[in-house]
């Protein structure tokens, strides 16, 4: 079954639906995989080595303290490219800055932004760039799958899943690779709260909810839970309830959820006052200019 198929045939067993991102929501491992995994293979492969101190410094506002945080690895690429081209920096060391552009027509044209579509258009349009990126990639999964494990869970992670448990429909909805999540799920031995792992090879995390969920629960029965700014836009694109974890207060956030949030959305009272004090909060925690602007 294809994984869109997936997402269509999954039926309603409980009067809830919970959508769950992992990386830096449930698990603490964005810090790790951007810092030593995706950041280090970016400067190498895309040839950063001249200006790394500027690299490292915009990849890492880009995907772990912008708006931008948690969106997927090739949109990551771009935007990183995008601003690093405008920093003066850069451009006193003379230093040219590769173009994104046939990067950005392929994230344009395809939802499924994962390896295995990006493979498939290499091998399409021979591009250097485009092969350069697939190359990055891989070597990112494999360094994650080395370096990446025994992280468990922030707590009251899996408190909060046993009280969902007997009303909700769990699923991990996020922009990882499938293999990654099911492989963090599985060694915490938590991955039996949930009904099913949708990773990028499913679509957006937008599509995951409209083709998960969306009309077949009510929307106020609809709950994503994130810590990005794209959790917040799958969210209300689909006009369901957001509940975010804050970057950098995690913990207090999921501590949150158990003690008030979840009774909340149970009850029918998370909508409204209480969502949108919760989302205002968040929003100040992920600025969208960098501070070297």
């Amino acid at each position: 079954m294809n994984p869109h198929d997936q997402l269509l045939n999954l039926k309603p067993q409980k009067e809830f639906f919970i959508g769950i991102d992992s990386d830096g929501c449930a698990f603490d491992t964005m810090e790790i995989k951007q810092k030593e995994c995706f950041c280090p293979n970016f400067i190498k492969y895309f040839k950063m080595q001249p200006v790394s101190k500027y690299a490292r410094e915009t990849w890492e506002f880009v995907n772990l303290y912008s708006t931008n945080r948690g969106c997927n690895r090739f949109l990551a690429v771009s935007e990183t490219l995008r601003l690093l081209a405008t920093r003066p920096e850069i451009k006193a060391r003379n230093f040219t800055v590769p173009s994104a552009a046939p990067l950005i027509e392929w994230t344009k044209k395809e939802t499924k932004l994962g390896n295995p579509t990006l493979k498939v258009y290499a091998a399409e349009v021979n591009d250097p760039f485009i092969s350069q990126t697939l190359e990055w990639s891989l070597k990112v999964n494999e360094d994650i799958a080395n370096l990446v494990f025994g992280i468990t869970p922030f707590p009251f992670v899996k408190e909060c899943l046993e009280k969902m448990k007997s009303k909700a429909d769990i699923m991990v909805v996020s922009q990882t690779p499938y293999e990654a999540l099911k492989r963090e799920w599985e060694e915490n031995k938590i991955d039996h709260y949930l009904r099913m792992i949708a990773g990028q090879e499913h679509g957006t995390k937008g599509e995951h909810l409209k083709y998960g969920a969306k009309d077949k629960y009510p929307d106020e029965k609809i709950l994503m839970i994130g810590d990005a700014n794209g959790d917040l836009k799958a969210a209300k694109s689909n006009g369901v309830l957001f509940y975010p974890v804050n970057p950098g207060k995690e913990e207090a956030s999921w501590e949150r959820l158990f003690n008030e949030g979840l009774q909340r959305f149970f009850a029918g009272t998370f909508k409204g006052v209480y969502e949108e004090k919760l989302i205002k909060e968040f929003e100040a925690y992920l600025p969208e200019h960098p501070h070297w602007k």
